[in-house]
């Protein structure tokens, strides 16, 4: 008979009324299996911390929303979002399942490149691009998203040294109904700038303008914010047509749109948050289709997607460093994963998971990861059974931006797996190691050596 964990008994304040409007967590679930492969054995094998891919969970995901769309409007077309997880392993499984790449920086561009995405089928977004970068998508026949009268200016410099013609985008700002309005980028609609950027663009005849963009927010939870701005870039369409005789390809209503995750602040869980994916299809291709764009005239509808479709494939795996009581009483937990890796832990309450059998006691506590910073927390207050030195736990939802954000403070970045459709596991980034660090490092040789 297995022997029992000892929980020192502990004397905990009650305070009239529920902890919150909704009660406490009445069960807790072990998380030890990640399609079939035991947490345990994966992080024998790779080490912990240990994020985990899911291509099973990515390929679901990504049919179940492509199918959304593309029963409500004719022609739909993803951009895979580098800046979202641009690890060439993730990148390819949407390539794969035909997503074109959407990158907003040279090396993003360069990255998709190499992974073998044809020029024309990269879209280039962001306010920074060099000469060099815009040079080289040129080169490449790519959809150029142009953010600034700035960046328009220096594509007509370069026409006159290239001999191709760039084919271009601007991206749109817009009053949506959603505040703030996100008018750091793009030219704004309604002060006429947008329309001022046109035909500057289309009066010069050294571009092809081939699109309009938009990307309003991140994490919208306001469906109908999309079709505000779908219906404004359908009129901006028509008004290029019926001044200059010219017929867009396409209407790009870039990504935002939310994952099932915990934001901070919010009582309820992001499952019972989140509108459902066809609430957003159903307004965007609704604006579109009852716009004045003839049926014959439709532009492809692209999407720029990320945490939408690769956050909930994404896990993070961890193990108890150590447990304690603060001043207060309270107990804390230190992992060996904090805000270095797991950044999204800032604006998310990321969904906790031990992975292993556990006592059905609960109290709240705090998460805390590694690093000898107080700003290091996890979860501030998290409802689970007592954890030990050496307890394995999952975090969830975290496919989006942690493998692009992620730092080397004090700890180096882990192992990444990803899982493929018959359960084998696959190590595609390596963790770092202290000769990571050091090879892109220069020493003066009159600082070579010393003496202590």
């Amino acid at each position: 008979m297995e022997k029992l964990k000892y929980e020192r008994p502990v004397i905990q304040k009650l305070n009239s009324g529920l902890s919150n409007k909704f009660g406490s967590a009445t069960e807790i679930e072990p998380f030890t299996h990640i399609d079939g492969v035991p947490v345990k054995k994966l992080i024998e094998t790779y080490g912990s911390p240990l994020f985990v891919f899911s291509e099973r969970q990515i390929r679901a995901k990504y049919e179940e929303v492509k199918t959304m769309f593309t029963t409500r409007y004719p022609k739909v077309q993803f951009g895979w979002s580098y800046k979202t997880n641009y690890l060439n392993a993730i990148c390819n499984v949407y390539h794969q399942m035909g997503s074109w790449a959407e990158v907003v920086s040279g090396f993003e561009f360069e990255k998709a490149l190499k992974n073998g995405v044809p020029g024309n089928k990269i879209i280039f977004n962001g306010p920074d691009k060099t000469e060099a970068d815009l040079s080289l998508a040129i080169e490449h026949n790519s959809l150029i998203h142009i953010d600034h009268f700035d960046e328009l200016y220096t594509i007509q410099k370069l026409t006159q040294t290239l001999d191709k013609k760039p084919k271009v985008a601007i991206r749109v700002n817009m009053d949506t109904g959603v505040y703030p309005i996100w008018d750091r980028f793009g030219f704004n609609y309604e002060n006429g700038q947008a329309w001022d950027a046109v035909n500057k663009i289309m009066s010069s005849g050294q571009m092809d303008m081939v699109g309009l963009h938009c990307h309003i927010g991140t994490f919208m939870l306001t469906p109908s914010a999309y079709g505000v701005a779908a219906a404004k870039l359908a009129n901006l369409f028509m008004r290029i047509k019926q001044k200059f005789g010219q017929v867009l390809h396409y209407i790009d209503v870039g990504g935002g749109l939310p994952s099932p995750n915990n934001l901070k602040g919010t009582y309820l869980p992001g499952a019972d948050m989140v509108p459902p994916i066809e609430d957003f299809a159903e307004t965007i291709a609704t604006a579109l289709l009852n716009s004045d764009i003839p049926p014959n005239e439709l532009p492809l509808l692209i999407l720029e997607s990320g945490r939408l479709l690769i956050d909930e494939a994404g896990y993070l795996l961890g193990t108890v460093i150590a447990t304690k009581r603060l001043s207060s009483g309270r107990r804390s937990t230190v992992l060996d994963f904090g805000l270095n890796t797991l950044f999204t832990s800032m604006w998310y309450n990321h969904k906790i998971s031990p992975a292993q059998e556990v006592s059905n006691f609960k109290e709240d506590m705090v998460l805390y990861g590694p690093l000898c910073m107080n700003i290091d927390v996890v979860r501030e207050s998290i409802i689970l059974p007592p954890l030990s030195k050496g307890d394995l736990v999952v975090a969830h939802t975290v496919g989006a931006y942690n493998v692009t954000q992620w730092m080397q403070f004090i700890a180096m970045r882990p192992n990444v797996v990803l899982i493929d459709m018959r359960g084998n596991p696959h190590l595609i980034r390596r963790a770092e190691t202290t000769e990571t660090l050091n090879q892109m490092e220069e020493l003066p040789e009159h600082l070579s050596q010393f003496t202590l």
